[in-house]
């Protein structure tokens, strides 16, 4: 199926050629049929020559109504643009065709109608004048009459040539429905219509109804007033939900795939528009899908400026928009760059802002985005709207990099390693913490995966390359030597440690530079003791007691004990009960 709206001024005939390609009556309500007058939304379709099927979304064409109209031209690919022959170009001619222009839709036709009551020529040539000068430009044109039939044939063919034409949408595209309308069936419960413009919605399924963030599941699908299991953009589909009550949901909603989609009240934008942003008025109208939401403009660049919104609305990068100035009547199209754009607090933020985005293309790829956040999970970037860039940095679980980025950051962490060790001597090496904080990541496990040589990672803290110990820690190990040189495992008590000056930080660092051996709270001794400790061992009769190992070493319990401990988790020797023997090397 493919779904075209209709556009143009009010009582050109829109409504009447629906009627005429279908059969079907688009004017809904009673009190559109009793006026003459398109008010809401009207919904029809039919088969075309080929066997294809044709959806319409018809609009008003009163200046009431703009937002209305708005609201069906949204979703929708194609427009057919009628301009009636007796009467030519009008205001709601112009109003509809910016709205189509902006909204970025490239695909249509014009049709003149009421050829019956005029010769058509002057109509169709003053209408393409108008349309060269925007995306429907070169659109194949029809003159038809709905009252004689006349053209009518031919615009049945010009439709099929144009359903031909229309770009097929993929089928696991994320889904977005805007509701364009909301009724209750009898015993059903919910009903909501829409443009399904891309994706695929099946019974069963589990949506997200926004703004309101509330999960609901289908229960039933119609498109076209037939039943269906499944439905596939682009289509006009009727969705019977399950979950929701019929006033809590209203126009301008849209149901999504979970996990799709960011809602967002804030996004830059490029604009396209013959002022310049700065002449823009600071509150305007942001109309995309069925949606119609007050925003705030803040100028940036000449083309470039930041809407917040009064309302979170689910979007991807290059989406395609339109801002409205109700009081001018004017519209401005407006492409989505960034759904996450970074805070502008800082004097000249804003100017910086406008230049990095001047650089950006209309449509934004992963590459761009995971450039400007430097780092970002794989699902973040697909909740923009981005798949992850060829180049880029996969880190674990599911943390992307941009490759630059990356390399900055850890030429940084080595900076900030080195500037720790000249600061603190005493105390070598960056916790993760410290170090996630000064290099602004997420998480710890990154500054760990930063982590290479000539840096290394121990005991929780990020290290340079090892250098030995600090002057002060290798004088006072070179006097623990000394005290101990005469009787080797006679370890000095805490008092004799203080005097010999190791304590604290520099006890610390000499036993991270594996300098010392801390056996137990006070009771220090050189590197190598434990070797040593071994080679006296093993010439005593295996195995020995605890006794005879303190005797053997010529020292005190308080050492013996923590030192014999010291063997058995290094694997030097094994204990069974009260003896241990020293194993063979």
């Amino acid at each position: 199926m493919q779904v075209v709206a209709t556009a143009g001024h009010v009582d050109h005939g829109k409504s009447a050629l629906v009627r005429a390609l279908t059969g079907m009556e688009p004017d809904r309500l009673e009190e559109e049929r009793r006026r003459g007058l398109t008010i809401d939304l009207g919904f029809a379709w039919t088969t075309l020559p080929s066997g294809g099927r044709m959806a319409f979304v018809d609009v008003p064409g009163h200046e009431r109504f703009v937002t209305t109209m708005l609201a069906g031209v949204g979703p929708v690919p194609a427009a057919m643009m009628v301009v009636a022959a007796d009467e030519g170009w009008m205001p709601q001619s112009e109003e509809h065709l910016a709205a189509l222009d902006a909204l970025g839709v490239r695909y249509g036709l014009l049709v003149i109608s009421r050829s019956d009551l005029a010769d058509p020529t002057p109509a169709l040539r003053q209408a393409r004048a108008r349309l060269d000068g925007t995306g429907l430009r070169g659109v194949e044109s029809v003159a038809v009459s709905s009252v004689t039939g006349a053209g009518l044939a031919d615009l049945t063919a010009a439709l099929d040539r144009l359903a031909a034409r229309l770009p097929v949408p993929a089928p696991d595209a994320p889904v977005r429905l805007w509701v364009d309308r909301v009724f209750t069936v009898k015993g059903s419960g919910t009903v909501v219509t829409g443009t399904l413009a891309a994706g695929t919605i099946s019974v069963g399924d589990e949506l997200v109804l926004t703004p309101s963030g509330r999960r609901v599941r289908v229960r039933a699908l119609e498109s076209m007033k037939e039943p269906a299991d499944t439905v596939r953009g682009v289509s006009r589909v009727a969705v019977n939900l399950r979950g929701v009550d019929h006033d809590q949901v209203r126009r301008g909603m849209a149901l999504v795939a979970p996990d799709r989609w960011t809602m967002t009240t804030c996004v830059d934008v490029r604009i396209g528009y013959a002022e310049a942003s700065g002449r823009l008025p600071r509150q305007m109208i942001l109309h995309i899908g069925s949606a119609a939401v007050p925003v705030r403009l803040r100028p940036l660049g000449p083309d470039t400026a930041r809407l917040t919104l009064n309302a979170r609305i689910p979007l991807h990068v290059g989406d395609r928009a339109l801002l409205r100035d109700p009081g001018r009547r004017a519209v401005a199209g407006v492409r989505i760059l960034d759904v996450r754009p970074p805070a502008l607090v800082r004097r000249g933020a804003g100017a910086q802002r406008a230049r990095e985005l001047a650089a950006w293309p209309d449509r934004p790829g992963g590459d761009v985005l995971l450039r400007r956040h430097g780092v970002l999970r794989e699902q973040e970037l697909a909740l923009m709207g981005c798949t992850p860039p060829p180049g880029a940095v996969r880190l674990e679980p599911d943390w992307l990099a941009d490759p630059d980025h990356w390399e900055r950051l850890h030429r940084r962490l080595a900076e900030e390693v080195d500037r720790q060790a000249a600061e603190q001597p005493l105390a070598p090496g960056i916790t993760l913490e410290a170090a996630r904080l000064r290099l602004g990541l997420p998480s710890r496990r990154l500054v760990a995966e930063l982590v290479r040589p000539p840096l290394r990672l121990a005991g929780g803290r990020v290290h340079g390359p090892r250098t030995g110990p600090p002057p002060q820690v290798t004088e006072a190990v070179e006097r623990l030597r000394a005290e101990v040189a005469a009787a080797p495992f006679h370890a000095p008590d805490a008092g004799r440690l203080a005097e010999l000056g190791l304590t604290g930080r520099t006890l610390a660092a000499a036993v991270a530079a594996g300098a010392v051996l801390r056996l137990a709270d006070g009771v220090v001794l050189p590197a190598g003791s434990d070797e040593q400790a071994v080679r006296v061992l093993a010439a005593l009769p295996q195995p020995f007691t605890a006794a005879q190992a303190k005797q053997a070493l010529g020292t005190s319990r308080r050492v013996a004990i923590p030192l014999l401990e010291h063997l058995d988790r290094r694997g030097l020797t094994e204990r069974d009960g009260d003896h241990r023997r020293v194993r063979a090397r």
